[in-house]
């Protein structure tokens, strides 16, 4: 019985070497990993894989230069607007100013009136325009963010297709 044990422990040390079965020492061993791995590297088809690459990258950089002017004439614009409300409302202001005499009782009760009023409107058109400025910078953001979008789902889909030809 004890030489049946030991015909079959040779026979599996037999059979592992001869179909090469990595052992523990060889995973281990990393110039067989290395070299395993550059000829798997060597075996995919990169033609053109490193300009591609580069005209990705300045696709990329771009659309994201693109991003950022859309952004800063969004800025450029929303701060353009901000100065002709603030212009127009200090013009308003000083006519009314002008317009009141200062001696008249009666006089004094219509130009309070006209203030009040004024005040008013005012504060109506500084609502308008505060959601005018957000209305100018949110189409501004969405410009911007559409760009960077669209280079995205560029990369995307140039991704896809490489994948579909392996």
């Amino acid at each position: 019985m004890a030489t049946a044990k030991k015909a079959a422990a040779k026979k599996t040390t037999d059979s592992s070497t001869e179909t090469e079965a990595p052992g523990a020492a060889d995973m281990l061993n990393p110039m067989k990993n290395l070299k395993a791995m550059t000829d798997r590297l060597q075996e995919l088809n990169l033609t053109g894989g490193a300009s591609k690459l580069l005209e990705s990258g300045q696709k990329d950089l771009q659309a994201l230069m693109q991003a950022n002017e859309k952004s800063y004439q969004g800025l450029q614009t929303v701060v353009q607007r901000q100065t002709e409300m603030i212009k127009s409302a200090i013009a308003e202001w000083q006519t009314a100013a002008k317009e009141m005499p200062g001696k008249d009782p009666k006089a004094n009760l219509a130009n309070l009136a006209k203030l009040d009023e004024l005040g008013r409107q005012s504060f109506q058109r500084a609502i308008d325009d505060i959601k005018e400025l957000a209305n100018l910078a949110a189409k501004s953001q969405a410009d911007a963010f559409e760009l960077v979008r669209q280079r995205i789902q560029s990369n995307v889909d140039e991704v896809t297709k490489m994948l579909k030809r392996k």
